[in-house]
């Protein structure tokens, strides 16, 4: 049996490719083809640039990110995707294969994106005047209509033309609402309306609508670390979590599907893509799972089960967690810190799955001669770490997160890219070293301490020292134009979900929409109450029921809207409704927050509409459909542990009002343990196999140990004895 280990970034472009249509995009000719490739790089200089030197302020930054995304999006993606379109076609009327019509509604909308920096202080040109903005916020000229109507449709095409249909269609939905309001049947829901010209001003102009927090997160942080996880993973650090991955776990019982989980672990800690994570660490264990005995489906679902959490791994955590950060106006580390035990839930449950049912399959571990040696290992890839490490000094010690990416894009590029065989080369970390201490010195802005200087020195002197091979800047730059790739679809969906966050604000739907899911749950409790009033139980008091069934409801809510949707726009519409519905239940901004994230994320593998399942399907060659029921069967524990931080918030560690180590404590471990009795139920074996009985009180008793309360946990340990003892005497049988 021979172990796959190498990533080869050429097949990885094919694979990536194969089942990430954000990166299929259609072949412009030798000419175009080489002018967007150019343009990539220019977009990700002038971003890296500005996370470095100062963003301009957010009129003229968002016009500019947004007209590259059109750019971008309507040379690379035709009208309709299909064979033919994505083939180049020599014509007069497609110039570069892109028709005409694309050319001029691709020009208008960057006429759009960038009019509200050429006019911002007003001009007179040949008679023509425009006030100044602030003169016309509230009362827009003609032409800001035309331009804002322009803006708008033109940001629903490239939804569409990236996402598809779904997200423009809901978009459709709240424009008519805002326009309508007075005419909608159900009374609740009624507003005053507003006008077209009303309504452009409001998603138009800057501070809310279109050019609001969302466009602002994406260019200003989400884009650079999208950026980050793709140079960082071509520079070498991908196969060095996957070689760690194979020490780590190569050696137990499953071998091949356990390292598939742990290197996604690793990976995802770099990435936010999920079909990225799949594709890249699943291009080497789906087969090598298949080979070691694993059925196809089971093989693709442990890897897509184990990618989807890469959106919920910290440090990187994908393009909702920035938002967030945003939202609740925290710094992005509370975050990260939040983050941690609920996503070490999620590889507990998909771990113990894997090991469960390599057991019950009879399934052994690599050969020991067959793994890696950690100290060639290391000796080979330990310099790929130094820009991760820089990232989160950075990021921990209080600075911005654009800074912290600046950081960590610029090492990658020194140990990636610059050696002292190529002297030409060194010129870049020289320039870092002088930015360092620029940046120490009182001249600059956003100052680094005398400590933080040092430690980065000597980081990028390390990293310029170490004498394996480096990369050509060929690959960096190849490694840009995949990295702007995969950020249109995000950077349209933030554009496009900013009408939505516009429309909320002007109608205050979010909370009339959250009175609606508290009123239908007050009413279901109030039904169900009475039958339960003889238990006693506060868990089945009517107010308890109320907040379990409004979860309920919202839980729902994000997985049936996460079929087809990003997460990130999911995240933002679903917040919305959320937040006023949860907090009047008591439930903690940040808990709300994490739920709607965390039920957004499952989308990602529940059937029909399951990208990293059909992308880890496709490697494996199974049906898409049975590899998303086995990675959805998979991620159970990030079904489950939302709902335990809702109502036990301590789990999230950096609310001090609900902290304390002792419910920390409890709380985590009889969380942990339910979700490893859950995931032995699932796999039908513990020290035996479980037959259906045995596995049904198994699975009652980790639901029970999942729920927060010293109650459940003590009936949990009533129902696990005789669990244990069964199992003890079944083992001694084998």
């Amino acid at each position: 049996m021979q172990i796959d280990t190498e990533l080869d970034n050429k097949s990885l472009d094919g694979l990536e490719k194969k089942y990430d249509s954000s990166l299929n995009l259609r072949d412009n000719g030798p000419v175009l083809s080489r002018i967007f490739y150019l343009a990539a790089l220019a977009f990700a200089a002038y971003h890296i640039w500005t996370a470095g030197f100062g963003t301009p302020v957010d009129h003229v930054h968002m016009g500019i990110h947004l007209a590259g995304i059109f750019f971008f999006i309507f040379v690379g993606f035709p009208l309709l995707k299909t064979e033919q379109s994505l083939h180049y076609q020599r014509s007069p009327w497609r110039p570069g294969n892109v028709p005409l019509f694309d050319w001029a509604i691709m020009l208008l909308a960057i006429g759009a994106s960038l009019f509200l920096w050429l006019s911002w202080r007003g001009f007179d040109f040949l008679g023509f005047s425009i006030a100044e903005q602030t003169m016309r916020q509230g009362n827009p000229s003609m032409l800001d209509v035309v331009l804002g109507s322009v803006l708008i449709l033109g940001v629903l095409e490239i939804a569409r033309r990236t996402i598809g249909f779904v997200l423009p269609l809901i978009i459709l939905v709240f424009v008519a609402y805002a326009l309508l309001g007075p005419h909608i049947p159900v009374q609740i829901l009624q507003h005053p309306g507003v006008n077209w010209q009303q309504f452009v001003n409001n998603m138009y102009f800057p501070s809310e609508g279109i050019f609001g927090v969302t466009l602002w997160v994406v260019s200003t942080v989400v884009f650079h670390f999208v950026l980050f996880g793709v140079v960082a993973q071509r520079m070498g650090l991908g196969q060095f979590f996957v070689d760690n991955a194979m020490i780590i776990a190569g050696r137990y019982t499953g071998g091949p599907a356990k390292v598939s989980v742990v290197s996604s672990a690793f990976f995802g800690t770099i990435s936010g893509s999920s079909i990225a994570n799949t594709v890249s660490t699943g291009s080497l264990t789906i087969p090598n799972m298949k080979r070691m005995g694993y059925p196809p489906h089971f093989a693709g679902g442990v890897e897509a089960a184990a990618s989807a959490g890469g959106q919920i791994t910290p440090p990187i955590m994908g393009a909702a967690s920035f938002l967030m950060a945003e939202y609740l106006e925290v710094p992005y580390t509370t975050i990260v810190i939040a983050a941690i035990v609920p996503a070490l839930m999620h590889y507990i449950g998909v771990i113990s799955i894997v090991h469960y049912t390599a057991k019950r399959l009879g399934l052994s571990a690599y050969p020991k001669d067959q793994l890696p040696k950690f100290l060639a290992v290391w000796r080979e890839g330990w310099y790929t770490t130094i820009p991760l490490l820089a990232l989160l000094i950075v990021l921990f010690s209080g600075y911005s997160p654009n800074m912290a990416a600046f950081i960590g894009l610029a090492l990658c590029i020194v140990v990636g890219f610059c050696g002292f065989d190529k002297p030409k080369t060194l010129l870049v970390p020289f320039a870092l070293l002088a930015y360092i201490f620029w940046k120490a010195s009182p001249y600059s802005g956003e100052g680094y301490s005398p400590t933080m200087a040092g430690i980065l020195a000597a980081l990028t002197i390390i990293g310029s020292l170490h004498r394996n091979e480096r990369q050509s800047f060929r690959d960096l730059f190849d490694s840009f134009h995949v990295g702007v790739q995969y950020a249109l679809a995000v950077g349209a969906a933030s554009a496009a979900v900013g009408i939505v966050v516009g429309v909320i604000n002007t109608t205050g739907v979010g909370f009339r929409l959250g009175f609606m899911v508290t009123g239908g749950a007050a009413d279901m409790a109030a039904w169900l109450a009475p039958m339960l009033d003889w238990t006693t139980i506060e868990a089945f008091s009517q107010s308890s029921i109320q907040q379990f069934i409004s979860l309920v409801l919202i839980a729902m809510a994000c997985i049936l809207m996460g079929a087809g949707l990003p997460t990130t726009a999911l995240y933002i519409m679903l917040v919305a409704v959320a937040q006023p519905a949860l907090s009047n239940l008591g439930v903690p901004a940040l808990a709300t927050h994490m739920f709607v994230l965390y039920y957004g994320v499952i989308s990602e593998i529940t059937p029909p509409v399951c990208a990293s399942a059909y992308a880890a399907a496709g490697i494996a060659g199974a049906n898409p459909f049975r590899t998303g029921i086995s990675a959805f069967t998979l991620g159970l524990g990030k079904l489950l542990v939302p709902m335990v931080f809702v109502y036990a918030p301590t789990m999230l560690i950096v609310l001090p009002e609900y902290y304390t180590l002792s419910s920390f404590l409890q709380v985590s471990l009889t969380c942990a343990t339910g979700v490893f009795a859950i995931a032995t139920a699932v796999a039908a074996y513990f020290m035996a196999p479980l037959q259906k009985g045995w596995r049904l009180m198994m699975a009652v008793a980790g639901l029970l140990l999942v729920a927060p309360s010293s109650e459940s946990d003590l009936i949990a340990l009533i129902l696990l004895i005789p669990i244990l003892v069964q199992q003890r005497l079944a083992k001694a049988k084998l």
